[in-house]
């Protein structure tokens, strides 16, 4: 597969490697609501903060949004510069890729905004670090209209009307779950009108019609109904009804429901009086109390049997958005959304909500490590995800932790109206602390026991420690235990004391492991048991810090 080549390329793809794992300190007084909810606002270098997610979250962040620089230079005064050689912009974003894949979970989707001037090399960079096959759409999203500066120099170049999502997936490709767009206007296309049917008759075609028919006696009482019926034309009935001209726009829209589309040479008759037997497919909408009803007929070869799909109109008289998105306003309003000003920069709270809503349920992770004022944390909290967000600079504090501090009180704005949000939960703020492990591997003296437990799990199970109790069994994996003496976890703190490895702190660990009779990996600071010993044990000793590797 082809790569991009640039001058710092070789050094950038082991950047991530080289970044240390750097303490998560939370604030209190920034936090607000419920501390414990889940909820993460982290002010830091998002590179050296991914990183030191990775323990608590690899491979549990169901949708990552970013909105990194576009390298134009447009957003001056931002703390990540927004104009910087190519090549460093490429050097900047791999590794911060990289650690975002490993934080994606084999069933979740990462999406990129970008526009046309990093777009294509963005796209080669993430083909490169989650597979081509996972690239699952390039989205084009209408960001303006033709007019105002844009259209100062529409002569020499065609103004910029539109920005890129590029969506990915990871192991497992996700259902998407998208709504779809009412229409804003008439489709002409429907001109039949359906009559001669009573209201009794088209109770029973809505209860005979569902989303998967194959019963050949259902299928007879649908065309027997629909044999009662006439075909007439929209026209037809305008005269015959003496609807005036001014007024058969505003009819075809109360009435819409009574309208049917005869498909090619097919109509209602021809599905009424063709055999179930005969093969083919035919297509016809049916009606009532505002619902359309498309109704398709197959022959099902193989089976010898007729196959029939009903597809509910309520989707297809609306639009589904494809990919092109044009139908989200994203002008006008959108930079005081949240009630605090980022001119530019700042993406509407629906079309976060239409990412988030692709390919996540209430409760899963949602992940913004380039937060700028908030938006995604703010539209996930709202929908009922649990978020992480990311903002380098000072916007972390006087962007971010205001405006979520009104969605937690109940901020109306943005989509709060569409999804119900009436207020509630919270977020914790952390910041970046000390480096767990100094350069030369000895363990920060300002590491707790929890922390260092989900180092040490993640480096022997590449998975998130999702139990921190205060006991030196933090679990099993694969058949094997793994234990920590660390940091008077037994209540001893003397040089050979709970920290060491002794028949008695084995005992401990032994105990603290239930029902688990298998093989252990136990790190402490010395061990007290020969080598013969561990082996008949079953215990593999490594040492602090010396054998302590997370990535």
């Amino acid at each position: 597969m082809p790569i991009l080549s640039w001058l710092t390329r070789e050094q950038d793809v082991k950047a991530a490697d080289r970044v240390p794992y750097r303490l998560l300190e939370r604030d209190d007084a920034l936090s607000y609501g419920d501390h414990d909810s889940g909820n993460m606002l982290i002010q830091g270098d998002n590179l050296e903060a991914l990183k030191a997610l990775l323990p608590y979250y690899r491979g549990q962040v169901k949708c990552i949004y970013i909105d990194p620089p576009y390298n134009i230079n447009a957003a001056v005064g931002l703390a990540f510069e927004d104009n910087i050689a190519h090549s460093q912009w490429l050097g900047t974003l791999l590794p911060r890729l990289q650690l975002l894949e490993e934080l994606l979970a084999d069933d979740g989707i990462i999406v990129a905004s970008i526009d046309d001037k990093e777009g294509a090399y963005l796209t080669v960079l993430m083909d490169e670090i989650f597979g081509r096959s996972s690239r699952v759409n390039i989205v084009a999203v209408k960001m303006s209209e033709a007019s105002g500066v844009k259209m100062a120099h529409a002569d020499k170049r065609l103004p910029k009307l539109k920005e890129w999502l590029l969506i990915y997936s990871k192991t497992r490709r996700p259902k998407f779950t998208i709504d779809l767009i009412p229409p804003k206007q008439w489709n002409e296309e429907y001109k039949t009108l359906l009559t001669g049917l009573s209201d009794v008759e088209i109770s029973r075609l809505k209860e005979l019609i569902n989303t998967d028919i194959a019963d050949i006696e259902t299928i007879k009482e649908c065309n027997k109904i629909l044999s009662k019926s006439s075909l007439e034309s929209l026209s037809s009935y305008f005269k015959r009804e003496v609807i005036p001209e001014e007024d058969q726009d505003s009819w075809k829209f109360s009435n819409a429901y009574r309208i049917v589309q005869a498909v090619g040479s097919g109509s209602v008759f021809s599905l009424a009086k063709r055999s179930s037997k005969s093969g083919g497919a035919i297509s016809a909408a049916l009606s009532s109390s505002g619902l359309v009803y498309l109704f398709k007929s197959e022959f099902n070869t193989a089976a010898k049997s007729p196959r029939v799909q009903i597809i509910f109109a309520d989707d297809n008289l609306m639009t589904h958005p494809g990919d092109f998105w044009a139908d989200i306003k994203t002008t006008g309003g959108v930079g005081q959304e949240g009630g605090v000003l980022f001119p530019n920069s700042k993406k509407p709270e629906r079309l976060i909500q239409r990412i988030i809503g692709l390919a996540t349920q209430e409760g899963d992770i949602v992940l913004d490590s380039f937060l700028g004022s908030g938006t995604t944390a703010a539209v996930a909290h709202k929908m009922k995800r649990r978020w992480i967000g990311i903002e380098m600079g000072d916007h972390a504090t006087t962007h971010c932790v205001p405006r979520l501090r009104k969605v937690i009180e109940g901020e109306q704005g943005g989509i709060s109206e569409a999804v119900g949000w009436g207020g509630g939960g919270g977020f914790a703020f952390y910041r970046l602390g000390s480096e767990a492990f100094g350069p030369d591997g000895t363990i920060s003296a300002e590491i707790k026991f929890a922390p260092l437990a989900a180092h040490i799990w993640f480096a022997e199970t590449g998975t998130p420690l999702t139990d921190t109790a205060a006991t030196p069994f933090l679990g099993a994996h694969d058949g094997t235990g793994i234990a920590l003496l660390y940091n008077g976890i037994l209540g001893d703190k003397s040089v050979t004391g709970g920290n060491v490895l002794t028949r008695t702190t084995l005992a401990i660990i032994r105990e603290a492991a239930g029902d688990f009779d298998g093989p252990l990996i136990i790190y402490g600071e010395a061990s007290r048991i020969g080598p013969d010993a561990l082996k008949r044990e079953r215990v593999t000793f490594k040492q602090t810090p010396y054998d302590v590797r997370a990535r």
